[in-house]
């Protein structure tokens, strides 16, 4: 459908074939005027939000009808995890699906469908050609970045089924996501809907949403394993897929292990770090927290008790106990692809009977294979080995009566399936890498629920891969290896040999889990979350910046606004006064830069800002006296604070004053061997020795492991150094000691209680800064109860951190270039002088008569001025007119 923003810098694509279908404009109301007819709503009391549920299909299922004037009948998919997941939404929530519609009804687009769906399912269809979801779905996603996110890497497609990167199917899929946004624009109501985006078909789609709506409430959960920062950068458009998971509010993971992979790569990638606050994970993003969630997919106990208690199961459960008697019974239930080790679980039950020769003839492995989601070559090989390596197993150990492994890959009603996990005494999951997969929670429910069991039955074991994402839940679980068959054959026998009252008590753990922790569950802890990421939009002035897949949004206070030149230079110009502090690194040197010596522009407008007599002007750094003095000799009237204010010296000619503090040194001779400990076990890290604190830096480090380090050298110094008086700080990249009393916030202290002792009490203070140890110094200044020195009430103050972020200062600057031309600027504005316009009257004639310039200073008096010149001297003017000719000249300023 066509979008209805009327600027999208999100056309990446311009491909005609490519393009979003258009059939005639469907116009959907963006607020519903009923309630979703699963979702009724009590009259007298406000409606709650309306949930739009974004997948990649909707939750139906469609069958040929041609009595129906679609072609097709359609029915709620009950297990499909979109659908599910009402149960744990609030009650009387509208819920609004939207998504494709089922593969047998692909082509079956338009408007009367659409309005058939929405009215009798709360289903809106997002319509895209044929050819365009082939290239978006089984090739894009299916064929690279499902097998990618599998830590499957492209190197032999031919053979393993990867597809290389490609530049067209990747405008295919955001081809695919741009649809789904144009059909979202449409029925949206971004104040007041929750959006929820579910797995890596829609990667993309949180840009496009947040590009349309930037104060939009969206969250996303990503069904798929989220693989290792060295698997995930290997994709050419890596950034753009980060940054659109980084445009939701929430993002959610099945396990720990697949969220530290996506915060290590925002660190290694984007340089993000993230916090965790009272149980929470959070991301600081351009002024806004993305959260990080963590909690695994349950299962619909609901839907799943009525199937297990239907007649029609405790009849197949009784039926395949009959047929199985004096069996040990092994169930294993796999969609077909590369990734569920069907091969690899046949392996090992091939290598259980060569081993135990005793369970020839009653052991049996029945696996159920799946549908396969997508097409290829991939799929006909995994089939073909599976059916090649049971048919052998079958032949070497099969007798007439007794069939080793039983391999169903026909279709299977939902009671059928359920029978056979009823009546399987032990579960053997073996997949080499899965997102979740919810086959033990269901063979648990189905062991402990079912009808045609007595209660001696309801026991379990389950044989579980630790690759795969229920792994963590499920702590009773006998977990393997799927990559060693010999592991897996032990596992097995392990399982069957089992005494009874062990496998009913690891029964009775996972079916406690599993029964308190389903979907409705997942849900609503989802649902909640969602809203409290959301709870700040409103208090928050956001807009866009960026092009393409590099849009984001920038979230910030209401007080806390950008730093213009045009802004501050009216009160720099009225001033007498001034203070100005500048922290060095982060804030006139680049981070990232190699070479810290301050550049000539740097000195030139440093030197600029001091040559005013009217100016104070300080470099507030926590690098040493020596580096600085060097660095800053061609500054003659540059003032100084070095080691966050230890050493300070007003001029390059006067010398350097301590702080004042008696200060004992002893406690280097403690700290120094922990740092040289840390140092030596850290590739990349340094140490720093000032005269007054000990540094250790670790920017050059591993990311993950500097860091992880630093949390640990910061405890450490602190307990060997409990006793001593100095101070423990982490700030970027480094941990320092310094002693008590040095910070930054103090030499601003001293540096105002010196200016206001000579009678030159500041009226105007900027103060710049990157850092934490730049907050001591926001604080003394804005926050005047915290400082020991008063500032006059006329005082003009303006604390301005580089980069947008949580602080203390009311002012932000992006960085360090815009440090300098906010330095530039002022420096300029002294030397600004009124520009005089002329305006000039000719007329031919041998008398020119001249009238003398004015000038008029207020720039509001200008044209009033001006008036009042013709007003007065019009018959002048005239009279000089008849008399031959002149020129008038009147001037005037503008400032």
């Amino acid at each position: 459908m066509p979008s209805l923003s009327c600027h999208n810098l999100l056309d990446l694509v311009a491909a005609a074939d490519d393009a979003a279908p258009s059939p005639a404009s469907l116009r959907i109301p963006r607020v519903m005027s009923a309630a979703s007819p699963a979702s009724p709503t009590s009259p007298s009391t406000p409606a709650p939000a309306r949930r739009v549920v974004v997948s990649h299909r909707l939750p139906l299922r469609a069958a040929a009808d041609a009595a129906s004037p679609f072609g097709f009948s359609f029915t709620v998919d009950s297990d499909a995890v979109a659908y599910q997941l009402r149960s744990g939404l609030p009650p009387g929530a509208p819920v609004l699906h939207i998504g494709t519609l089922p593969p047998p009804a692909t082509e079956a687009a338009s408007d009367e469908l659409c309005n058939y769906l929405l009215a009798n399912f709360s289903c809106l269809p997002v319509y895209l050609p044929a050819d365009l979801h082939r290239r978006f779905y089984h090739g894009f996603c299916k064929h690279y970045l499902w097998p990618l996110l599998h830590y499957l890497l492209p190197l032999t497609p031919s053979s393993l089924g990867g597809l290389p990167f490609d530049r067209a199917l990747y405008h295919s899929f955001l081809s695919a996501n741009r649809a789904f946004a144009d059909r979202l624009t449409e029925v949206l109501s971004p104040d007041d809907d929750l959006v929820w985006i579910h797995d890596y078909h829609l990667l993309a789609l949180p840009t496009f949403l947040r590009k349309r709506f930037p104060r939009a409430k969206v969250g996303f959960f990503l069904h798929s394993p989220f693989p290792s920062s060295e698997i995930f950068r290997t994709i050419p458009v890596r950034e753009d897929l980060l940054r659109a998971l980084l445009n939701a509010d929430l993002v959610g993971f099945h396990t720990f292990d697949y969220a530290r992979h996506f915060l290590s790569a925002c660190s290694r990638l984007l340089g993000l770090d993230y916090q965790s606050k009272r149980g929470y994970i959070g991301i600081e993003y351009y002024g806004r927290t993305v959260t990080v969630k963590i909690l695994p997919v349950g299962i619909d106990m609901g839907q799943l008790r009525s199937v297990v208690s239907a007649p029609e199961t405790g009849d197949l459960v009784r039926r395949l106990t009959e047929s199985y008697k004096g069996r040990r019974l092994m169930v294993g239930v796999d969609d077909v692809d590369l990734f569920k080790g069907i091969g690899l679980k046949f392996l090992a039950m091939e290598q259980l009977l060569v081993e135990h020769p005793e369970l020839r003839g009653r052991a049996v492995l029945v696996q159920i294979a799946n549908p396969a989601r997508s097409e290829g070559r991939d799929i006909q090989e995994v089939q073909g080995e599976a059916r090649a390596i049971s048919a052998r197993v079958n032949a070497r150990f099969g007798t007439p009566g007794y069939t080793p492994i039983v391999l169903i890959d026909r279709g299977v009603s939902v009671h059928e399936k359920a029978a056979y996990y009823a009546a399987a005494e032990c579960c053997v999951v073996s997949a080499v890498r899965d997102g979740l997969n919810r086959i033990p929670y269901i063979y648990t429910v189905c062991r402990q629920e079912s009808t045609g069991l007595d209660d001696a039955a309801k026991r379990s074991v389950i044989v579980l891969s630790e690759f795969v994402g229920c792994s963590p839940s499920l702590s009773g679980a006998i977990r393997v290896n799927p990559w060693s068959v010999e592991s897996m054959a032990e596992a097995m026998n392990a399982a069957l040999r089992m005494p009874e009252p062990e496998q009913r008590l690891r029964h009775e753990k996972h079916y406690k889990y599993v029964s308190t922790h389903d979907v409705a569950y997942w849900a609503k802890s989802f649902d909640q979350d969602l809203q409290r990421a959301c709870k700040d939009h409103f208090s928050r002035r956001h807009w866009g910046i960026g092009f393409g897949m590099s849009f984001k949004v920038v979230a910030l206070g209401p007080n806390f606004r950008r730093l213009s030149v045009d802004h501050i230079v009216p009160s720099y110009r009225k001033s007498d006064n001034r203070l100005i502090l500048l922290d060095y690194d982060g804030t006139v040197m680049p981070e990232g830069s190699i070479d810290k010596t301050p550049s000539n522009e740097v000195i030139s407008v440093l030197n600029r800002l001091c040559e005013d007599p009217k100016n104070r002007v300080f470099i507030v750094s926590g690098r040493g006296k020596d580096e600085l003095g060097k660095w800053f000799a061609p500054c003659e009237k540059l003032g100084i604070a070095a080691e966050h204010g230890y050493f300070t010296r007003w001029s390059r000619d006067s010398a350097w004053e301590t702080c004042g503090l008696a200060v004992d040194f002893d406690w280097k001779k403690t700290a120094e061997p922990v740092m040289r400990l840390y140092k030596e076990a850290t590739d990349g890290s340094t140490i720093e020795d000032k005269e007054s604190a000990l540094v250790w830096h670790h920017d050059e480090a591993d990311p993950d492991f500097g860091s992880c380090q630093a949390k640990e050298l910061l405890d450490h110094l602190e307990n060997v150094l409990a006793n001593e008086p100095v101070v423990v700080k982490r700030g970027q990249h480094i941990v320092e000691v310094n002693p008590q009393g040095i910070s930054k916030g103090v030499v601003v202290d001293n540096l105002l209680s010196s200016m206001v002792s000579r009678g030159k009490a500041p009226d105007f203070v900027l103060c710049i800064g990157d850092d934490r140890s730049d907050e001591d110094m926001f604080e003394s200044i804005v926050c005047p109860s915290n400082s020991s020195v008063k500032l006059p009430a006329s005082s003009e103050v303006f604390a301005c951190t580089v980069g947008k972020k949580p602080s203390m200062a009311k002012y932000y600057l992006d960085d360090t270039v815009d440090v300098i031309k906010m330095l530039q600027g002022l420096a300029n504005a002294p030397s600004q002088r009124p520009r005089q316009v002329q305006l000039r009257v000719s007329f031919e004639g041998s008398l020119p008569i001249w009238m003398p310039k004015r000038r008029i200073a207020p720039v509001s008096q200008t044209w009033s001025s001006l008036s009042g010149y013709f007003a007065a001297g019009l018959g002048f003017l005239l009279l000089l007119m008849r008399r031959g000719g002149g020129e008038l000249f009147v001037g005037c300023t503008n400032r």
